[in-house]
């Protein structure tokens, strides 16, 4: 049995109105040993239609005057619903199916079924309670993290502690079952989870401190197949698509059509240079190439001999500064044999990835200017553009070695300069993605899933930055809305965090699933969450603006109706590093 409160005296629509019973304005009623909820803004009322029990959300009230009588006027109270379900042989089922009629009867709704319209709370899941209602409310985590999510809100709105809550419970309850199965990793833009947060046990965490500084040790492994890869190269150094992509990708198909033969680099470097040394029609920077190549492979001999070579302006042909000796084929054959025998010394010993590729890209270019296929000022700009990025990538990663297979992989680029904290995202998520595909390619349904957490997401998401070229911003964008739109096929799910969700490419932000909306004030945001999730209602919409800190209206296709949620603050040394500063010790006397 429950309280009659009023009845129904209007339906256009899915709009309800109810009249009110005179006795219906308390807060808090207790009937048969049952609390039930007063009538109020975001309460729950049942309605009766026969047999069928209609759930709706009060969404408004006013009053109405009735009559007047002998000491003044009399009014009554009208409230006006919004169905979001029924009850069908006690279960609850989402959706509007059933609408009532005049005269049916609107009885108050008391905390056991409530608490069945959100789900029964898991003890082990309970992140938060209902504002409202003031119920644990528990994640339908089994159909919450089989989907992207999205956690947004403005800066001091909890959205942290939120998105730490949601990894830090399923953690603390699944950790052993997941170890093996599933692999997580987060891009950290600010260091807040590198500490004890998420998982305070280093078997199951690691963490790369990325610094570009030169100051850390930490160096995140990258893949060969990631790294050689001429699309990459291109992204990275700003290659131009007509002169500067087709080199680089010379470069790499060179490598890798001879990469099976032995000291093919080393046999390659010597023909080259060989060549250059001899050819018919010099150019004045096959010297400073030479020479560049020598530093590259310890030949030190080569490069002070090298350093002898003077370019001869009017004939267009080199001459050695203590002789007057011109190269030009066989028309010197000793200043041909004397450079030669220390080419013939050339040693190339164990380069690192990023010194192979210096001596490639020397070595392609002065091979391309000796046959012909290049002018060097094309090219010479892509070298800076290439030693600067190199500089700071020699120091983030190392390429070739194995991975740290933890559950739990924390990348923080909080020590990171501009262009690494764009190029790291976009190398992680080609790599992870790329491995992990070819790992469940053949598995219907995966044997394993990959969730990768991107804090901050508006940094790397962006469709509106005005630093990069659109070459480098399409790339990364179609990279994330491949695995936004085709991830989830293969178990590979995205969690964004960001506090401007309008700055997101719109492809990625419809489609989340999932959605974790702090306060939000801003126009274009909102206005974006009104385009892109259709399970927001509008009076859920409309509080969004006033939410206060750890609020969050909570909907999705994993959630039957949207919610209101007020997030648990999480234990001092769980809680991410985000907090304020306290001005009141920092400059206390």
């Amino acid at each position: 049995m429950s309280i009659a409160i009023g009845e129904v005296i209007a339906v256009k629509g899915v709009n309800i109105l109810v009249e009110l019973y005179e006795e219906s304005n308390k807060e808090t009623l207790f009937y048969q040993g049952e609390k039930f909820k007063g009538v109020s803004i975001q309460e729950h009322i049942l309605i009766k239609r026969g047999f069928k029990d209609i759930v709706t959300l009060v969404q408004g009230e006013y009053l109405d005057e009735r009559f007047e009588q002998e000491d003044g006027k009399s009014y009554v109270r009208k409230i006006e619903l919004k169905p979001i379900g029924y009850y069908d042989q006690g279960e609850f089922y989402e959706g509007i199916k059933h609408l009532p009629m005049i005269r049916d009867v609107a009885y108050l709704m008391n905390e056991k079924q409530v608490r069945q319209i959100y789900g029964e709370a898991d003890d082990s899941f309970v992140i938060g309670e209902i504002l409202k209602e003031e119920l644990p409310v528990s994640l339908p985590w089994a159909n919450l993290f089989n989907t992207h999510i999205g956690v947004f809100g403005n800066t001091g709105s909890g959205k942290s502690n939120t998105l730490t809550n949601l990894y830090t419970t399923l953690f603390t309850n699944k950790l052993q079952a997941l170890n093996g199965k599933s692999h997580f990793v987060v891009v950290d833009f600010n260091g807040e989870y590198t500490g004890k947060q998420l998982i305070n046990d280093r078997d199951f965490k690691q963490v790369y401190d990325l610094d570009t500084r030169g100051g850390g040790d930490s160096k995140f492994p990258l893949s060969e197949s990631v790294f050689w890869d001429e699309e990459v190269f291109g992204i990275l150094f700003k290659a131009t698509e007509n002169t500067q992509k087709p080199f680089l990708k010379r470069v790499v198909s060179g490598r890798e059509r001879f990469n099976d033969t032995p000291d093919s680099l080393g046999i390659y470097t010597k023909k080259t240079v060989a060549r250059a040394l001899t050819s018919p029609s010099p150019k004045k920077e096959f010297a400073e190439l030479i020479r560049e190549i020598a530093g590259l492979v310890d030949a030190e001999e080569l490069k002070q001999n090298i350093s002898r070579l003077r370019w001869h302006g009017v004939k267009s042909h080199f001459y050695l500064n203590d002789a007057n000796h011109l190269n030009g084929g066989d028309t010197d054959p000793v200043y041909v044999r004397e450079f030669k025998q220390l080419v013939e010394n050339i040693t190339i010993g164990n380069l690192n990835h990023f010194a192979e590729l210096r001596l490639r890209i020397h070595v392609q270019l002065l091979a391309d200017l000796v046959n012909g296929y290049v002018q060097f000022d094309h090219i010479q700009p892509l070298l800076k553009r290439i030693e600067a990025s190199l500089t700071s990538l020699e120091r983030v990663f190392e390429v070739g070695a194995n991975p740290v297979n933890k559950l739990l992989t924390v990348v923080s680029l909080r020590k990171s300069n501009q262009e690494i904290k764009k190029v790291i995202p976009l190398l992680l998520a080609k790599y992870y993605y790329g491995s992990h595909k070819d790992e469940v390619i053949n598995d219907s349904p995966p044997s394993h899933t990959f969730h990768m957490i991107i804090d901050e997401a508006h940094n790397i998401l962006s469709i509106q930055s005005n630093r990069e070229s659109e070459s480098w911003k399409d790339y990364r964008l179609e990279l994330f809305e491949e695995i936004i739109k085709e991830g989830r096929k293969f178990g590979f799910y995205l969690t964004l965090s960001s506090q401007r969700p309008a700055d997101i490419s719109p492809t990625i932000m419809s489609q989340i699933h999932n959605f974790f909306i702090h306060r939000l004030v801003n126009d274009r945001d909102l206005m974006l969450l009104d385009n892109t999730i259709s399970t927001l209602d509008s009076l859920s919409r409309s509080m969004i603006p006033n939410l206060s800190k750890g609020c969050a209206v909570i909907t999705g296709t994993s959630f039957d109706i949207p919610m209101i949620v007020q997030f648990e603050r999480l234990e001092k040394e769980s809680q991410p590093d985000s907090g304020d500063v306290d001005l009141q010790m920092l400059w206390n006397d």
